[in-house]
């Protein structure tokens, strides 16, 4: 079919109303058809409001046509459509072009249907007129208008044409003129060339076909009752027995089922005259309102509907290249589904099972949802149609990236697989991504933290046969994830759509979740890094754990993470499991060393054991959880807080013990990354300011005096080579702590070596007064120390190291050589 456009011209009056108690007298009381009476109105977009209906409790009233009734809504439905049975039983001719007309109104055209062209009884002469009085030019119809108006006229349409036949069911719907004149109309129009009158009479006519089955089915169970009541009345003694009685159930029997053989009739001639032709149309609307009746249909009237000779449109119909008619056939499949007659349907479901499966992968995300609860459905009533390989396929769907369609997938998978084969199974190692899908549908499972818990703790667990290594993995992994789906919610990067607001009782629901599991976990989680405090990957599960509680849901006065660790069990546990994780990663677990002084001989055995691991990787972290500690005080703002950190960093320094040569690589490197931090971005020359973080360096200067002489020489020329000549000379306030730091560096108080700083300042630094070098100078004059005093000590250091290096350097200063004081210090 090809389409033409047509007008937006619904011919009603705005603001006109209905009197519901009156509108019978009202129709006597015209003395023609009101097709005679009505006048073209200004059509108008808005929706009837508290205007109209004071109107209809006033009684207010004015003569209106049908297509007018059902645009103001339903109230006045009923007694219209009892009065246009009146007026039908007394001319019938009238009050149905009256009917005609209102079907031509729906379409969105402005011609009337006259007594004569009614009369000439060729539908093709109602049409070809109709089409003339079409404005070409414009495209829409009340079906198509957007507005909640019209979408409330398209409900009421539809109602319209089942109340309609719903109250001549007992009448003149048998009367073999109404309904066989309004299909041959209905049938012509929807096969007309232009899309409105095509549109608007197949939803009439399917809407219609469907009344016609409520009809059947009234009349089927007239039929079962009154067989009913003719066997019981067959079954009483001759004597009792009526004749009289027994001859009119059997005259009212067979009335009935000839009404039912007509109502049929009256249904196949709506198939096939407009279904069948219909079903296929170029306009995706017409299509999906064509499937969606023949479910409904199919639901309704099984008997005659449900059979291989319909469902083979559905089959077809799955692959349409719309969307919306794939959704309208998978919904409708739903709904046969779950009905218990879907033994009627085996055959369809082998014919077209793997395009079932195959639609949760539509590029619709709409269609792919319903697609998987439509073998969801199919799942729970036909238990042996879809095969392991199907299933297995299906539950690959929690992981998608779409949440929606992945919590449904995850809904099927908890309903059709809780045994310990297929959970335990593990499509992959997306953890996470499997606890997201299955949290709206297992969630009360997923938050058993107890009962999880209970399968790792032997004392606890009441199973046969114990868990392997990796189902305890997977209990494991499955418990991380549950704990942060509880704390955290939805969605996981990747996950479709962004995060919704979370409302006041969803945050409530958080916070208990959240306080539930602080108290569980606290208690349980230390036997737990007991039990597997020799297994890695299962430790740096568990340790995620704490990142999760609540901090807050302590009673005591104090509520900080000191009085919800305070467990000396739990703290030792996480400061031993801290030695077998990876270094990079202890900066997580070795933060909470601000409280020292709780747990002070923990962390330093904590951080002797890691040290004995790894040197400098150890150092690292200390460095890392230093300067994290720094920034955070910094914000903060407090006045004590450089005192406080300087504190930590002393007590860390002690932790070196007095072997400088053990620890020289780590010093020097906490030297290096510390002048990094401090002077990140900071350009020479250019800069008049001092860098954010120079305080840093009065933290740094604590680790001075476990390094040896040499390398204080070392590290003052790093710290030269960032700060430059300028600033190393700066005397200003802002600079002072670069001042601490370079005096801890070349200070003399013990004996230190400063001869190349003296040295220094009078080459490098002549803008440096007499005064401030005077004290350094006669320090060292006082000891008494002279050049060959420290050619002899660098001797001595030579020596010390060659035994420890070897004779590749032999002959030669060893701290001299450069190669040597990369390797030692970098």
């Amino acid at each position: 079919c090809t389409d033409k456009q047509l007008p937006v011209l619904p011919v009603f009056r705005e603001n006109s109303v209905v009197d519901v108690s009156s509108c019978r007298g009202k129709r006597k009381a015209r003395e023609c058809s009101e097709n005679a009476k009505r006048k073209h109105s200004k059509s108008s977009n808005g929706s009837l409001g508290r205007a109209e209906n004071e109107q209809l409790k006033n009684g207010d009233v004015e003569a209106v046509t049908l297509f007018e009734v059902v645009s103001m809504g339903r109230n006045a439905m009923q007694a219209v459509v009892d009065d246009w049975i009146d007026a039908y039983t007394g001319d019938r001719d009238s009050a149905l072009l009256d009917l005609i007309s209102f079907f031509i109104q729906c379409s969105g055209c402005k011609g009337m249907v006259t007594a004569e062209m009614f009369q000439s009884k060729k539908g093709t002469d109602v049409m070809s007129k109709m089409v003339e009085d079409l404005d070409e030019d414009s495209g829409e119809y009340p079906l198509i208008m957007s507005g909640l108006y019209w979408k409330r006229f398209r409900s009421h349409f539809c109602e319209f044409v089942s109340v309609l036949v719903a109250q001549c069911q007992n009448c003149v719907i048998f009367d073999g003129y109404l309904l066989n004149t309004l299909i041959s109309l209905l049938t012509e129009l929807s096969d007309s060339r232009v899309r409105a009158f095509r549109h608007t009479c197949t939803l009439a006519a399917v809407k219609l076909l469907s009344a016609l089955v409520n009809v059947a089915l009234n009349l089927s169970v007239s039929v079962d009752n009154s067989q009913r009541l003719y066997e019981v009345e067959l079954a009483k003694m001759a004597s009792k027995r009526a004749s009289p009685r027994l001859d009119r159930i059997q005259r009212k029997i067979s009335e009935l089922q000839d009404r039912k053989c007509e109502i049929e009739n009256m249904m196949d001639a709506i198939f096939k005259g407009v279904f069948l032709k219909r079903y296929r149309d170029v306009i995706p609307e017409i299509r999906a309102i064509c499937m969606e009746e023949l479910t409904v249909w199919m639901k309704l009237y099984s008997s005659v509907f449900l059979n291989d000779s319909y469902l083979k449109y559905v089959g077809w119909m799955m692959h349409d290249k719309q969307p919306d008619v794939r959704l309208k056939c998978v919904l409708g499949l739903q709904a046969l589904y779950q009905d218990q007659s879907s033994s009627k349907m085996d055959l369809f479901t082998i014919r077209f099972k793997e395009r079932m499966i195959s639609m949760t992968l539509d590029k619709d995300h709409e269609v792919a949802i319903q697609a998987m609860r439509l073998l969801m459905v199919i799942s729970q009533s036909c238990e042996d149609v879809l095969s392991p390989d199907d299933h297995k396929n299906v539950f690959q769907f929690v992981y998608c990236s779409h949440r929606p369609l992945a919590t449904t997938a995850g809904e099927f998978l908890y309903n059709r697989s809780r045994h310990r084969e297929l959970v335990l199974a593990r499509l992959h190692q997306h953890v996470l991504y499997l606890v997201d899908s299955l949290w709206d549908s297992a969630g009360a499972l997923l938050k058993d933290w107890t009962g999880l818990t209970s399968l790792l703790l032997p004392h606890t667990s009441c199973q046969e046969q114990a868990l392997s290594s990796a189902e305890e993995a997977f209990v494991i992994e499955l418990i991380l994830a549950s704990v942060r789906q509880a704390a955290e919610g939805p969605p996981l990067s990747g996950r479709g759509a962004g995060k919704k607001v979370i409302n006041t009782k969803e945050k409530k629901l958080q916070i208990d979740d959240c306080t539930k599991l602080t108290e569980h976990f606290i208690k349980v989680l230390p036997e737990l890094l007991s039990k597997y405090s020799e297994d890695a990957e299962k430790l740096a599960s568990l340790l995620k754990i704490p990142q999760y509680f609540q901090m807050d849901t302590c009673d005591h006065e104090n509520s900080q993470v000191s009085v919800c660790v305070s467990s000396n069990a739990l703290m030792t546990s996480l400061c031993y499991l801290c030695i077998y994780m990876e270094p990079v990663s202890l900066t997580a677990v070795i933060s909470p060393l601000q409280f020292y002084n709780d747990f002070g001989d923990i962390i330093k055995e904590t951080l002797n054991r890691t040290r004995q691991m790894d040197k400098m990787e150890s150092a690292r972290t200390l460095v890392q959880c230093l300067q994290q500690v720094w920034r955070l005080q910094s914000f903060t703002g407090a006045p004590s807080h450089v005192t406080s950190i300087k504190e930590l960093a002393r007590r860390f320094s002690l932790t070196f013990g007095w072997d400088q040569i053990k620890s020289r690589e780590s010093l020097a490197m906490i030297h290096r990354d510390g002048i990094e931090f401090v002077f990140k971005g900071f350009v020479q020359q250019s800069e008049k300011h001092s860098p954010p973080y120079i305080s840093y360096l009065t933290i740094l200067s604590e680790f001075s005096s476990k390094l040896l002489k040499p390398d204080k020489k070392t590290i003052y020329s790093y710290l030269q080579k960032f700060a430059g000549e300028q600033v190393i000379n700066n005397r200003e306030e802002s600079w002072m702590p670069l001042i601490y730091y370079r005096a801890s560096l070349m200070g003399t108080a013990e004996g230190e070596d400063a001869i190349s700083f003296i040295s220094s300042d009078t080459n490098k630094q002549p803008s440096l007064s007499n005064r401030s070098r005077s004290p350094s100078i006669r320090q060292v004059n006082s000891e008494g120390m002279n050049s060959q005093q420290i050619t002899s000590e660098v001797q001595v250091f030579n020596n010390a190291i060659y035994k420890r290096v070897g004779d590749k350097y032999h002959g030669q200063e060893l701290f001299q050589h450069q190669d040597f004081r990369l390797t030692l210090i970098f």
